[in-house]
C-alpha cells in the first residue's frame, strides 16, 4: 500500500519553503505573505489552546472567501480540530442546523453571516468569532473571553523577540484516515448529510493536482478563487493545491458576477482557470458570441483555405477574456452546454470538464485537454477506480460506482446513509448513471441523484424547496426545475377544493404567487423560484410513486 505523507506536515514545509513569497490577497484588498499567514496560524493556535479547544473538536467556519477564511480554516487543521464549512449563503435557519448537528465548539462567521444568525439557536457553541479579525462576537466562556482580550500578550511571552521559520511545528494527525473535516451536502435537517473527509482524501485530491498541473503551474503562478472554499470542488483546486505549491491565490470576496469575473481574470491573469459550466458560458455568450457572430465572420469561417487561422484568431480573443495567461480551464459540478462545447473544440481552446463528489472530496475523473475526449468528464484519476454497473458499459448506461483512497469516512452520524452509499466492498455509489469507453472515458448520460447548480456553483437541492412548498396553500405536489438558469416550480394544485371554494383560474394564480413570495422569504438567493407553474394533472409517478422527473425537464 501507498505511503501517505502527513498532510499538515505539508502545509508546515510550504509555509517554511515559500516564506517571503505572497500566498493569498483579497482582490482589492491585503495581500498574505507565507510567513503571515504562519503567524495568524499561531495566533488562532493560542486563543485555541487557551479557550481549552481540544484536537477532534469542530471548529465551524461561514463566510465568503477571503484571506481570513482560508487562514482559519488551515489554523483548524494543523492544530488537529476538525474543519467545518458552511456556505455563507445558507439561510440563518440552515446555518444554525449544521452547527448543532456537528457539535461545533467555535463558529467563525464572516460579517453578513454575524448580521443574520440568532446565537440562542446554537446553544452548544462556546463563541463566535467574527472571521475579518478574529474578535469574539458570542463567549459563553471565561477561558474564551480571557484568550481574545489577552491575545497579544499571550503571542508575545511565546515568542519574546519575533516569529521565525523554526517556530512553526504543526500537529500531525495520527493516521491517514483522521478525520479532517466534515462537508454538508445541503443545509436543511431532514436532507443534510454531513461528509467526513479524512487526510488521506485531502492528500490524494491534492497528489492528483500535483500529477496532472504540477509541471505547468509554477511557483508564485496566480489563480482566482471563484467557488465557494464550503464547497470540495474550489476548496482543493482553488486553495490547498496552489497553496500547497507555492502560488498566489486571489479571492474575490464579493458576489463574482460575470464583470467581476471578468475584470480580475484581466488582472490578475490566472494560470488555470476552475468554474463550473455557467460561469464559462456566461463570458462566451456574453464576451466572445458578439463579436464572431456577424456575417463577415460566418463567410470566413466557411473559406477553407483560412478557416483555420480565423479560428486561431477566436481561439487566442478567447483566452484574452480569460486573462490570457491560462494552461487550461477545468470545468465541472454540471453538464457543460453543447453550443458552448462544441464551439470551444472547434477553435482548439484549451478546456477540460471533469467529474467528482464531495463525498470523494472531490475528485473521480479528469483528462488533460490534449487528450480529453468532447462530451466525457475523463478518466479515473490516480488513487481512484471506477466502474460502470451496468451488463455493457460502453452502450447501455449504469450507476458510476467509484472507489480509491479519496473515497469519505462516511455520513457523520447518520450509518444508514453511509451502507446506502458505500457498500461492503468499498464502492461509492454516485448516483449518477453514465457509460465508459473503452479507453475509459466516462460519459454521463443522467444525473439519479436530481442534484441542480447554482450560478456560483452552489448544489441546490429540489427536494429541500419542494418539501417547504408542498406544505403551502392548495398546492398538492410540486417538482423544481431549471430553465435558462432560472428555477422554476411546477405545482399541481388541490383543484377539488379549489372547485368547493369555486376559485377561477385566476384565483389559483394568485394564490400561487403569493405561496412563491412566501418560499423565497424561506431560500437563500441561488435558490429563489422565478415563478410558479399550474399543472392540472398529476404528475406521472413509477410503480414507488416516485414523480418521474426526466418528463417535466
Amino acid at each position: 500500500m501507498e505511503t501517505i505523507p502527513s498532510f499538515n506536515e505539508l502545509i508546515e514545509k510550504s509555509v517554511i519553503d515559500f516564506w517571503d513569497k505572497d500566498a493569498l490577497t483579497d482582490y482589492k484588498g491585503q495581500t498574505l505573505q507565507y510567513h503571515d499567514v504562519a503567524r495568524k496560524i499561531e495566533k488562532v493556535h493560542i486563543l485555541f489552546e487557551n479557550s481549552g479547544i481540544q484536537r477532534g473538536d469542530k471548529i465551524a467556519l461561514c463566510g465568503r472567501n477571503s484571506s481570513q477564511w482560508a487562514v482559519a480554516f488551515l489554523a483548524t487543521l494543523t492544530y488537529g480540530a476538525v474543519a467545518v464549512p458552511i456556505l455563507h449563503e445558507f439561510m440563518p435557519e440552515q446555518i444554525h442546523n449544521i452547527v448543532n448537528h456537528s457539535d461545533a465548539k467555535l463558529l467563525f462567521a464572516g460579517d453578513h453571516v454575524v448580521g443574520t444568525i440568532t446565537p440562542e439557536e446554537m446553544p452548544h457553541l462556546e463563541g463566535i468569532i467574527r472571521n475579518t479579525d478574529f474578535s469574539v462576537i458570542v463567549s459563553r466562556s471565561e477561558k474564551l473571553t480571557y484568550a481574545r482580550e489577552n491575545l497579544n500578550a499571550l503571542y508575545g511571552q511565546k515568542f519574546p523577540k519575533y516569529f521565525r521559520k523554526e517556530h512553526v511545528n504543526y500537529y500531525r494527525e495520527s493516521s491517514p484516515d483522521e478525520m479532517a473535516l466534515i462537508n454538508y451536502t445541503s443545509g436543511t435537517t431532514g436532507f443534510s448529510k454531513g461528509v467526513m473527509i479524512p487526510y488521506r482524501a485531502i492528500w490524494s485530491n491534492y497528489d492528483f493536482a500535483c500529477n496532472v498541473l504540477g509541471k505547468t503551474i509554477k511557483q508564485g503562478d496566480s489563480i482566482i478563487s471563484i467557488l465557494p472554499m464550503a464547497h470540495m470542488y474550489g476548496m482543493a483546486f482553488e486553495f490547498i493545491f496552489e497553496f500547497l505549491h507555492g502560488c498566489h491565490v486571489y479571492y474575490l470576496n464579493r458576489t463574482p458576477s460575470p464583470a467581476i469575473i471578468a475584470q480580475a481574470l484581466a488582472e490578475v491573469k490566472p494560470r488555470v482557470v476552475i468554474a463550473v459550466p455557467l460561469v464559462i458560458e456566461k463570458i462566451v455568450r456574453k464576451r466572445v458570441f458578439p463579436k464572431i457572430q456577424n456575417n463577415r465572420m460566418r463567410l470566413l469561417l466557411q473559406m477553407p483555405i483560412i478557416s483555420q487561422k480565423v479560428r486561431e484568431m477566436i481561439c487566442q480573443e478567447v483566452l484574452k477574456a480569460f486573462g490570457g495567461n491560462m494552461y487550461e480551464i477545468i470545468i465541472g459540478g454540471a453538464a457543460f452546454n453543447q453550443e458552448v462545447e462544441q464551439f470551444l473544440k472547434r477553435i482548439n481552446f484549451p478546456y477540460t470538464v471533469g467529474f467528482g463528489a464531495t463525498e470523494c472530496a472531490p475528485i473521480i475523473c479528469y483528462s488533460d485537454w490534449h487528450t480529453f475526449a468532447p462530451g466525457s468528464c475523463g478518466r479515473a484519476v490516480i488513487h481512484m477506480q471506477v466502474k460502470i454497473d451496468s451488463p455493457d458499459p460502453q452502450t447501455v448506461p449504469g450507476e458510476i460506482l467509484a472507489k480509491g483512497l479519496n473515497v469519505m469516512l462516511g455520513y457523520y452520524k447518520n450509518e444508514e446513509a453511509t451502507r446506502e452509499a458505500i457498500d461492503k466492498d468499498g464502492w461509492y455509489h454516485t448516483g449518477d448513471l453514465g457509460t465508459m469507453d473503452y479507453e475509459g472515458n466516462v460519459y454521463i448520460n443522467g444525473r439519479s441523484k436530481n442534484m441542480l447548480l447554482g450560478p456560483s456553483g452552489q448544489n441546490i437541492y429540489p427536494e429541500e424547496i419542494e418539501d417547504k412548498l408542498n406544505s403551502m396553500a392548495m398546492v398538492v405536489e410540486s417538482i423544481v426545475v431549471q430553465r435558462d438558469n432560472k428555477l422554476v416550480a411546477l405545482v399541481h394544485p388541490d383543484l377539488e377544493e379549489a372547485r368547493n371554494l369555486k376559485f377561477t383560474k385566476e384565483d389559483l394564480e394568485g394564490i400561487m404567487e403569493q405561496n412563491r413570495t412566501t418560499l423565497n422569504e424561506l431560500l437563500p438567493a441561488y435558490e429563489k423560484i422565478s415563478e410558479i407553474e399550474i399543472h392540472d394533472q398529476e404528475f406521472a409517478k413509477t410503480p414507488k410513486k416516485s414523480i418521474k422527473r426526466y418528463l417535466y425537464k
